[in-house]
């Protein structure tokens, strides 16, 4: 089958993951941008692209590449393409518009320019135009413009991906399912210990951890996509790709979330059964704060409350609470917390091994690693975890990357028993130099010659005692009258 170039895109953040995704997936020529990664290959990649990738949020297939610097620029080039290739008049199409531009301030206008050329070139052609549907299209069409380069693609997807299909029914601001499934690769966990979410809410991560520690694909709930209305639509190929179970896996552990709301545990009981996972899956109402020590191996991942669209009682107190359980209750484990405001994450009083900036909507998010350990760090450093080599026996770890003031402990202590205060104020700089080099210069003649002003003058003057200014002029100017007469 023919290659052609593709686009994939995804939340900010999660570049690098669904880089990765593709390069499993066997995609070629990839390069990634900024929340997009661009790939090529045949119709069967353009498939499994939709159906496999976790955080792909639509996949576009770009028909032309031009250059315009106004609406009736694009008009003319959109008009340009063979749209019976793509589309019948009996069929129906909407237009998506992306646009970063000082060259089009009014995104919508572009959009309708688009469908006008659409459909103009149908009328001239055929005496009849396609309808226009702004909800299930089906052709949807996606029209890119960064400055004056413009991408005319078709949307393959249709609904966005992170609308997998099994979510019944949500709580309040429930986390979306690409972002979940994008912080759980990027923890690197696989299943290979159990997967616990202390705060699951609705269930969208454990859901998304047993999927991936199953391998079972996204897409398996999805009802349609959109490339399924396209001309070149091939059913077999594409039922090839669906029933293909032979990279599905034996998941040896268990996926737990609990929340100390018995709505959540509700809601998220049934979005676990719409998804074929009760056996992966164990849910129980039960408040953070009586967490105990798992009995087997765990890896922890959650997303608190963030006082944003979520409010909480007291925040603070939360994340403290949080930073106690993790530390008294989950030695020897790791946990990957995704939050909003620094004084959340100051709050659990944890050193995070790791921070990652992630988009949660609208909000600028970190996903923190926090490796848990018994006892104290300085016992943790020496027994070798997280050290860049390995130490010798009875020798102190050192962090080489971090330079102190001083230099070795040694030095430092050398400095401090032969250093005192007033050296630092011998190295201060004043306006004579040192203290007897400034007696000296004060008492050196000004003049020139090297007389004093009293020898210079040819009357030596006589300060007088109580004379005020006026005084002293009145006198002067009686003076200088009697000399005159």
């Amino acid at each position: 089958m023919q290659e052609f170039e593709m686009i994939a895109k995804t939340l900010e953040g999660l570049e690098e993951v669904l880089a990765q995704e593709l390069t499993e997936l066997g995609a070629n020529n990839i390069e990634k941008g900024r929340r997009m990664v661009a790939f090529t290959g045949d119709k069967r990649m353009l498939y499994k692209a939709n159906f496999c990738l976790r955080t792909a949020i639509r996949i576009l297939k770009p028909i032309c590449h031009f250059t315009a610097t106004n609406p009736d620029e694009v008009y003319e080039q959109v008009k340009a393409i063979q749209w019976e290739n793509y589309m019948g008049t009996a069929q129906t199409f909407a237009v998506d518009e992306v646009i970063f531009s000082n060259e089009f301030r009014h995104s919508k206008f572009v959009a309708y320019r688009v469908k006008d050329a659409i459909a103009d070139y149908f009328m001239e052609r055929e005496g009849k135009r396609p309808g226009v549907r702004v909800v299930g299209p089906d052709l949807l069409i996606n029209i890119h413009i960064a400055e004056t380069k413009c991408t005319l693609s078709l949307d393959a997807s249709g609904e966005s991906l992170h609308r997998r299909g099994y979510r019944q029914e949500a709580l309040e601001a429930p986390l979306n399912e690409v972002l979940a499934a994008g912080i759980i690769l990027m923890t690197g966990w696989r299943g290979e210990c159990d997967f616990i979410d202390p705060m699951c809410g609705s269930g969208t991560l454990p859901i998304e951890a047993a999927l991936i520690a199953r391998n079972i694909a996204p897409g398996v709930f999805r009802k349609e996509y959109a490339f399924e209305h396209w001309p070149d639509f091939d059913a077999d190929l594409f039922d090839e790709i669906y029933n293909d179970d032979s990279n599905e896996r034996e998941f040896t552990h268990r996926v737990y979330g609990y929340d100390n709301n018995p709505r959540a545990i509700e809601i998220a009981t049934r979005n676990v059964k719409a998804a074929g996972l009760s056996k992966c899956i164990t849910l129980n109402v039960q408040p953070f704060q009586t967490f105990e020590q798992p009995v087997e191996k765990a890896i922890i991942v959650t997303n608190p409350p963030y006082g944003e669209r979520i409010s909480a009682p007291d925040l603070l107190g939360l994340y403290q609470m949080i930073g106690e359980r993790l530390k008294h209750a989950f030695a020897g484990g790791t946990a990957w917390i995704l939050s909003y405001r620094d004084e959340c994450f100051d709050q659990i009083g944890l050193k995070p091994t790791q921070k990652v900036a992630l988009m949660n909507g609208a909000l600028n998010c970190q996903l923190r690693q926090y490796e848990l350990f018994e006892g104290k760090y300085k016992q943790f450093r020496e027994e070798g975890e997280k050290l860049d080599k390995p130490q010798a026996a009875g020798e102190r770890p050192k962090a080489a990357a971090k330079k102190r003031p001083f230099g070795s402990r040694e030095e430092r202590k050398q400095f401090f028993t032969s250093h005192t205060p007033q050296d630092d104020q011998q190295k201060k700089r004043r306006p004579f130099g040192s203290r007897e080099q400034g007696k000296e210069k004060r008492e050196r003649p000004f003049a020139k010659g090297g007389k004093p002003f009293a020898e210079r003058s040819n009357k030596e003057y006589k300060p007088r005692s109580g004379e005020s200014y006026p005084e002293r002029k009145r006198r002067e100017a009686r003076e200088k009258g009697k000399e005159i007469q």
